[in-house]
């Protein structure tokens, strides 16, 4: 049923959505292209280096939990669009959906990289450079650019919010 013209209109659902499926998306960009391709780092790999055959499958192990996890993520986050976009209160704003996007890979940076490169040191961005630390710190401020992108995104789409609601296909 549409809402009334007095309604108001929300993007919280569609940001949560964005926010989740940016955060999967996120920790494939990480898991592909650091773990498979790049091969900088595994899972585990500053605290079981995968130099002997046992060592390397372990590492995969977790690195193949790590890619599940995401997935799973990813995958809620395609089910809280499908029920944003549903909603005839949710305005669709590709800024808003795209903002939130971002905010949730900077968040997956940031989480990573403040949990499992400095408090729990369980890999490094870069494991064999000569000093890991700098390219720890650049995958936060990856992170930080992000936020601040994804953030302005997230701002400017709320003037989106006030062309009305979205329509219904149904």
């Amino acid at each position: 049923m549409p809402p009334t013209p007095s309604a108001p209109l929300t993007r919280t659902p569609l940001i949560a959505a964005g926010i989740l499926i940016g955060a999967g998306m996120g920790g494939f960009v990480d898991g592909i292209v650091l773990h498979q391709i790049l091969q900088w780092h595994n899972m585990l790999s500053n605290q079981l280096p995968p130099d002997t055959l046992v060592n390397a499958k372990v590492n995969m192990y977790w690195d193949g939990m790590f890619h599940a996890a995401v997935w799973v993520m990813t995958a809620l986050g395609l089910r809280l669009l499908w029920a944003a976009v549903t909603r005839p209160d949710v305005p669709r704003s590709g800024r808003t959906f795209s903002g939130a996007l971002l905010l949730g890979w900077a968040l997956f940076n940031l989480v990573e990289g403040i949990i499992d490169h400095q408090l729990l040191k369980l890999h490094n961005v870069r494991e064999y450079a000569p000093d890991p630390q700098p390219w720890n710190l650049g995958f936060l401020g990856l992170g930080v650019l992000l936020l601040l992108a994804g953030w302005a995104l997230v701002k400017a789409g709320k003037r989106d919010a006030g062309a009305g609601p979205a329509p219904t296909h149904r």
